[in-house]
């Protein structure tokens, strides 16, 4: 079955969804301060690849990722266990900026770097049980555009993708951890390197 796009007609954009939530806001950040963070991020945060094991066969996970929070902790997910650097100078001004629209309690944030289309992020929810109930996800997108694609577990019919744009912001909320999966496909177009930080609270 195809996937709807949506297609922002506000700013913010909030689709009419079963059992949970997510807000849109196309222009977060201005061209030039997401260019500049582009920039800084990509030189600046330690970057690292895992191995990923699916099905008995281990892989370089498709991505590059970092995790930072305001207290040294880890998170574990798809059996890769990562340990937090501190937060940057950035990653603060991030924090609270956010915070200005979403007013959760954010402790860490996850970065993922998109280097190419063949670069990806499957089918999953963000529902590891260090994030608690109803996990509220704030995720900023700095670079190439890419498709944010969702679906419900249950209900065949709702399938959803959104082109997330450079400088935007998505809010996940309520319980669209617990009913949705989302993912960043593979694609074979020429894609523009891509950087995503997921705020999050770790307990």
């Amino acid at each position: 079955m195809a996937l709807i796009e949506l297609t922002p007609s506000t700013d913010p954009f909030s689709p009419e969804i079963p059992d949970g939530s997510l807000h849109y806001y196309p222009h977060f950040f201005s061209k030039e301060e997401a260019d500049a963070l582009f920039e800084k991020l990509l030189h600046s945060i330690p970057w690292q690849q895992d191995k990923i094991t699916l099905y008995g066969k281990t892989y370089d996970q498709p991505r590059l990722t970092s995790l930072h929070a305001l207290e040294h902790t880890t998170y574990t997910y798809s059996n890769i266990c990562m340990h937090s650097q501190p937060f940057t100078k950035e990653l603060l001004e991030l924090l609270n900026r956010i915070q200005t629209t979403d007013l959760n309690a954010y402790n860490s944030v996850l970065l993922n770097q998109y280097r190419d289309g063949k670069d990806s992020n499957g089918w999953h929810a963000d529902d590891e049980p260090e994030l608690g109930i109803n996990p509220p996800i704030a995720s900023i997108s700095l670079g190439g555009e890419r498709y944010f694609q969702f679906k419900h577990r249950t209900k065949e019919k709702e399938r959803y993708k959104i082109k997330l744009g450079h400088g935007s912001l998505l809010v996940m909320k309520g319980e669209f951890q617990h009913h949705w999966l989302h993912q960043i496909p593979k694609t074979t177009k020429k894609i523009n390197l891509r950087i995503n930080l997921t705020f999050r609270k770790l307990n």
